[in-house]
């Protein structure tokens, strides 16, 4: 299911979990590594391709939402707008929504816009996950440095960093991580 209305977002009280990161972070590899379907979500060179709230259904127990991207996407001013108005709404009225999972790219420093967003869910009590992408564009070394670069900065301000993943799309690296984390918050969770 495809829309920009949170009102029209499925109605049954199935658990789900929101996937959005900054435009071009290989979010939608990332949904088509974790489903085993190579194009489920549409990958394009050209970042702002999700533009509305997309549900999949994965194995009738739990809801993987995508999300646009936030931030660099090569859309007007006023679509810009539209989106971070369902993005807002969705996170401030899906009681389904059990976890986000922030995506970063991993090749770069910390950037403001991820920690203003991340500070924003912490800030209205949403729980999320950090998912840091492509990291086989980088070697361990290089990836411990950067995930200790997001430490340092978010401990400054948080109590205790946020859970967090290592993925790699191509790779399939952080796959079963991802899915176990999943599973392990679905069987604990009781829905009314």
């Amino acid at each position: 299911m495809s829309n920009s209305d949170v009102a029209k977002c499925p109605k049954n009280l199935i658990p789900e979990y929101a996937f959005i990161g900054r435009s071009n972070v290989g979010k939608s590899s990332l949904i088509n590594m974790l489903t085993s379907r190579k194009s489920l979500a549409k990958t394009s060179g050209r970042p702002g391709k999700t533009q509305l709230i997309n549900h999949f259904l994965i194995n009738k127990n739990w809801y993987l939402v995508d999300l646009p991207g936030y931030g660099y996407a090569r859309v007007s001013k006023s679509a810009k707008k539209t989106f971070q108005k369902f993005i807002t709404q969705y996170f401030s009225l899906r009681e389904q929504l059990v976890s986000a999972f922030v995506l970063v790219d991993i090749r770069h420093n910390p950037q403001p816009i991820d920690l203003e967003f991340m500070q924003w869910l912490g800030e209205n009590g949403i729980p999320f996950s950090i998912i840091f992408t492509k990291a086989d564009k980088l070697r361990p070394k290089a990836i411990e440095n950067h995930v200790e670069a997001y430490k340092t900065i978010m401990l400054e301000t948080w109590e205790e960093m946020p859970n967090y993943f290592i993925t790699s799309s191509s790779k399939d690296i952080g796959k079963d991580d991802v899915l176990k984390y999943i599973d392990d918050l679905n069987s604990n969770m009781t829905i009314d």
